[in-house]
């Protein structure tokens, strides 16, 4: 069973739950019935399982609750705290320094996927700002250092390896004082891996690990094996001081459950999980965060921080055009870029509240990213004047000849032109309404700064923008007006953790 299977059969156990109109015993025990039959289903171990049922018994005993206590909440929020526990070893997970030299070692069996995750790795470091490089001392496999070049090249990240030194050691050794010379932050060092376990193996590791002295290991370890994971983490842990885990190919691999929660058994953090082959299938591994979002209760914090990233509040000229309530079509360009620099669609989805991660499935994520590419392709045919003018479509209509200009500089038809100016002119519509609600744009809390009324309108235009399928999938009016809710509430929260308010 995936991950997303395994979370939307304890949602829906949890929604018969709130469904019921008496919680007692019977009621209680037909949910942790639905639950461990799914846990088990996704591989967890049959013992962690049996603990997490006698876990929630006890904190749901109706004869020491007190009176007027909320039964479900009490129940809801202990179910959620017990499978946090399964994947979360409660052990502080290692930290690079900035400006100095972190030096990384990766290790684990042949086929997990140990190469193209330190190329992932070192990519998330270097988007973050940080000085990054790669270091092929895998001598063992054939093309391993082709591989890691060919990664390293696509994602401009410095690399060094050898074809004709055959000792791991040396190549190692002198990657990391090359680039410890040139003050690189992150120095990755890829090493061999086997078929299985192997002494071999392991000897190579200490020689490496003694030589270059890294800062943390990390242990990479493929999902579909299971809970064997649990005994391969020991193994490595064993031999060399194993101080983190990245877990590969949660993207559809029916034992996830009993990889997480063995590797959590084992007392090694979780830093990241890879969820695909493309360099950005990467996301950090947070406990509350993960299993929220398998729940489709969203993950606002993880949200937040990727808007923050890019540093939207900075970009004063956008914040006061949207106070006036003007919105050009190089406005929208730009709002594009920023989704495409967000990371995948079906990640950001799983983010938001009432939304799982596989709402949009990879096929048609790839086919929504081909079509925002489309679509700015068609906008970089336009002129500065089209692009800045503060009703772009109008420009279009007084001059028709402007349409087939622009579908012939894009090599798309006329038709498709149209349709981009007519999804402008409902952004600018929205925009411009948004810009006359007084209070929408100060911070603190848009309730209070915001008329109900206005409000009410803002939301009903939104929906009317919206895919009826996704309106659908969001409950509706209400489930839209409850998303707005949050977003505001996690933002408040979140921002008031020393984050900067916005403008």
């Amino acid at each position: 069973m995936v991950l997303a299977d395994l979370g939307r059969k304890i949602t829906s156990a949890l929604k018969s739950l709130s469904n019921a109109t008496i919680i007692n015993e019977e009621v209680l025990n037909a949910m942790l019935k639905e639950i461990c039959a799914a846990l088990l289903e996704a591989d967890v171990n049959v013992q962690l399982v049996k603990r997490l049922r006698e876990n929630i018994k006890a904190a749901a005993n109706f004869d020491e609750m007190a009176a007027g206590i909320n039964k479900r909440r009490v129940i809801q929020h202990t179910v959620f705290q017990e499978l946090c526990k399964l994947v979360d070893p409660a052990v502080k997970s290692w930290q690079p320094t900035k400006g100095k030299n972190n030096v990384i070692m990766f290790v684990g069996l042949q086929g997990s996927g140990k190469t193209t995750t330190c190329t992932k790795l070192s990519y998330y470091y270097q988007k973050k700002g940080w000085k990054t490089c790669l270091i092929c001392a895998d001598t063992f496999r054939a093309g391993a250092f082709d591989q890691l070049k060919q990664n390293a090249t696509k994602a401009r990240i410095p690399f060094y390896g050898s074809y004709s030194e055959l000792d791991p050691v040396v190549i190692a050794q002198e990657g990391v004082d090359k680039f410890k010379k040139e003050n690189f932050e992150i120095i990755i060092v890829d090493t061999s891996g086997r078929h299985k376990q192997e002494e071999s193996l392991f000897e190579e590791m200490l020689q490496v690990s003694n030589a270059v002295q890294p800062d943390n290991i990390i242990f990479v370890m493929d999902a579909s094996i299971g809970q064997a994971c649990e005994a391969q983490a020991r193994a490595f842990k064993d031999k060399v001081d194993v101080a983190s885990v990245i877990v590969t190919k949660l993207d559809g691999h029916a034992k996830g459950g009993g990889a997480l929660s063995a590797v959590a058994a084992t007392k090694s953090p979780i830093i990241f999980i890879g969820t695909g082959e493309h360099i950005d299938d990467f996301e950090p591994f947070k406990t509350q965060p993960f299993i929220s979002k398998l729940l489709g209760m969203g993950d606002l914090e993880g949200l937040i921080d990727k808007v923050n990233e890019l540093k939207l509040d900075e970009n004063e000229e956008l914040i006061d055009k949207l106070k006036q309530g003007v919105f050009t079509i190089r406005d929208m360009y730009e709002q594009f870029q920023n989704i495409m620099k967000m990371g995948p669609f079906s990640q950001i989805m799983g983010m938001i509240p009432g939304f799982s991660a596989d709402f949009i499935s990879k096929g048609s994520e790839q086919e929504s990213v081909a079509r925002l590419k489309k679509l700015m392709t068609i906008m970089d045919s336009m002129s500065d004047e089209e692009l800045d003018s503060p009703n772009g479509s109008k420009l279009f209509t007084k001059h028709p000849t402007r349409v087939s200009r622009v579908a012939r500089g894009s090599g798309v038809s006329s038709r498709e032109v149209q349709e981009l100016l007519s999804q402008y002119q409902k952004f600018a519509q929205m925009v411009k309404k948004m810009g006359g609600i007084k209070g929408l744009f100060k911070g603190g809390d848009m309730a209070k700064n915001v008329n109900p009324s206005q409000m009410a309108k803002l939301n009903q235009q939104m929906a009317r923008m919206m895919d009826p399928r996704v309106l659908q999938q969001m409950g509706g009016m209400g489930g839209l007006q409850n998303m707005m809710k949050q977003f505001q509430q996690g933002a408040q929260s979140f921002g008031g953790k020393g984050r900067k308010a916005p403008k």
